[in-house]
């Protein structure tokens, strides 16, 4: 099978995530993709055969600009988005600030990413270390730096990258993934 391939096909399929990618490239940013848990939902709900998806509290733009690391940027870029897409739940977060904040959320430090690819190897899962990007003429570019295994597998397994193994086991606990998609397998 044909990850990339079956991947594009999918996002092709979906109303929504078709309408996320033209609003945020109507964005006009650098760098950016919808990722994380907006895809793994998009793909397992698509193998599992779920003809309405299951819930996403949130759909993650991330996009990485080095020059703007306020946070008012990602307000606005949010604010912009649901006027465009009211019906969307945005997450818009600037990848070169993340370092920023990290250690406020999750109780350590981090270095500072250097790139749009860099921040998506650091996600926590590797099925959800997964980025879309919609470009100019239609073609949809795909970010998987680990690949598109573990998410067309449904595998759940930690990046050890910048998730420690509580905040996975707290992950875990909070996502239900075997309560919503019963056929994935969760690695410990």
């Amino acid at each position: 099978m044909n990850f990339h391939k079956s991947l594009i096909e999918i996002a092709r399929r979906s109303s929504w995530c078709m309408s996320a990618l033209s609003a945020v490239r109507e964005m006009r940013l650098e760098s950016w993709c919808i990722g994380a848990g907006a895809i793994r939902n998009l793909v397992w709900d698509s193998l599992h055969g779920y003809e309405i998806p299951t819930y996403l509290p949130d759909v993650d733009v991330a996009y990485f600009d080095a020059s703007d690391l306020s946070s008012t940027r990602d307000a606005e870029i949010q604010r912009r988005l649901a006027a465009r897409c009211p019906g969307i739940p945005w997450e818009v977060t600037n990848q070169a600030a993340v370092h920023l904040w990290f250690e406020n959320v999750f109780g350590y430090s981090v270095p500072s990413l250097t790139s749009l690819v860099d921040a998506i190897a650091s996600w926590p899962e590797y099925a959800t270390a997964v980025g879309l990007t919609l470009l100019d003429d239609g073609t949809i570019d795909i970010y998987a730096p680990y690949g598109l295994d573990d998410l067309f597998s449904m595998v759940v397994r930690r990046n050890p990258t910048r998730v420690s193994i509580d905040t996975y086991r707290r992950r875990l606990e909070q996502k239900r993934y075997l309560d919503r998609w019963p056929r994935v397998t969760v690695v410990e």
